[in-house]
């Protein structure tokens, strides 16, 4: 979940006790937040961003610090297309101009497939040309060079939520006549390109996912038929995960919207993970522990993904080991956690199998020590 606290795309002090938070708590993957290849693929001045070797150290920092917990450093890697120049999420987006400013933070030209702005608040974005083009794919395989420096041993393309990938593919966004536009297979031209230029440069043996809106928003176009075809196409080119995800580009079709109930993308990861023979990720209203097992052992999903409820309970894996009767939950925290918990635990089941006069010297030892 992006933060709108970066200094010129590179982590601070909060994204360093942020990440640290999630990652104490037992996440086996612990994901930064969707990061921009170049600074114009930004949505914010304040988005954080991996261009440029100078931002290399502080993510150092911070995937040093998630792999200390145990658990995978990963980023997801993006550009915004149309829905960048604009203000963070605590104010709705609201696109950048010469009176809402900073005079040394001035809007930019957005880039897009179409001159098609993201809303009518929205400027018209600039149209990309064939370099336009070629240097937003460099820029991702560049971007997987740096993550990799930075000490990240997951990537995840982010080709949903109306980001400049998912303006490519949707025909809503899309209207070209070249070769990008027009049919599916040419919509999806610029997504292959992307994946092929950076499963070129990533390692082979270091897993490459793929965020994808399985389908558009409310009035869309893209259905999940399109995003099985893509995830096909995407498996021949090395991604080894599809992350289900839906939404972020709306029109005025029959499509109806994605209901907000629990584990409500659930079906697309499942369909997707039988019809393309890829892995895939469930995400989306996944806040149960019973919920989330059943989905892994129903075989709907390969792994599943939190974020919100991750926010409200870091602490999320630790209490779903212990829903589902995990003997030593607590090792999925640190050691200095786990010790104090396990030695609680000891002391419970001592009061509940014997009363306090057959208590040994052994017993009370321990119950003064914890």
């Amino acid at each position: 979940m992006c933060q709108y606290a970066s200094d010129d795309g590179a982590p601070v002090d909060w994204h360093l006790v942020h990440m640290g938070r999630l990652a104490m708590g037992g996440a086996g993957i612990s994901f930064v937040e969707e990061s921009a290849v170049e600074a114009r693929g930004r949505k914010t001045y304040r988005c954080s961003g991996l261009w440029k070797s100078e931002q290399v150290p502080a993510w150092r920092r911070v995937t040093d610090m998630i792999r200390s917990f145990g658990s995978v450093p990963a980023i997801q890697l993006g550009h915004s297309g149309r829905k960048g120049s604009c203000h963070g999420a605590m104010q709705d987006w609201a696109p950048l101009s010469a009176e809402n400013t900073r005079p040394d933070e001035p809007p930019w030209p957005a880039l897009a497939p179409s001159p098609i702005p993201d809303s009518p608040a929205h400027p018209l974005p600039h149209v990309m040309d064939r370099d336009d083009i070629d240097t937003v794919v460099a820029a991702f395989a560049r971007s997987a060079v740096l993550s990799r420096e930075a000490g990240f041993n997951l990537i995840e393309i982010h080709g949903a939520h109306g980001y400049l990938i998912h303006q490519f593919l949707s025909p809503l966004s899309n209207q070209r006549e070249d070769g990008y536009g027009g049919c599916r297979n040419n919509r999806m031209r610029f997504t292959l390109e992307v994946a092929e230029a950076v499963r070129a440069v990533w390692p082979d043996d270091l897993p490459l996912w793929w965020r994808a809106s399985c389908v558009d928003g409310l009035g869309g176009a893209w259905d999940l038929d399109d995003t099985v075809e893509l995830a096909l196409a995407l498996k021949c080119r090395g991604i080894d995960m599809i992350d289900c995800s839906s939404g972020g580009i709306s029109g005025n079709t029959a499509m109806p919207a994605v209901p907000r109930t629990p584990g409500y993308q659930v079906g697309f990861s499942d369909t997707i993970r039988r019809k393309a023979g890829i892995a895939t990720c469930a995400v989306g209203e996944i806040t149960e522990p019973k919920l989330a097992e059943t989905i892994l052992q129903q075989g709907q999903a390969d792994v599943i993904a939190l974020a919100r409820e991750l926010m409200l309970d870091a602490n999320w894996p630790a209490r779903a080991a212990r829903q589902l009767g995990i003997e030593t939950w607590w090792d999925v925290l640190p050691p200095a956690y786990a010790h104090r918990l396990e030695r609680r635990e000891q002391v419970r089941a001592l009061y509940a199998e014997r009363d306090d006069a057959d208590m040994d010297e052994q017993d009370r030892l321990l119950i003064e020590s914890s």
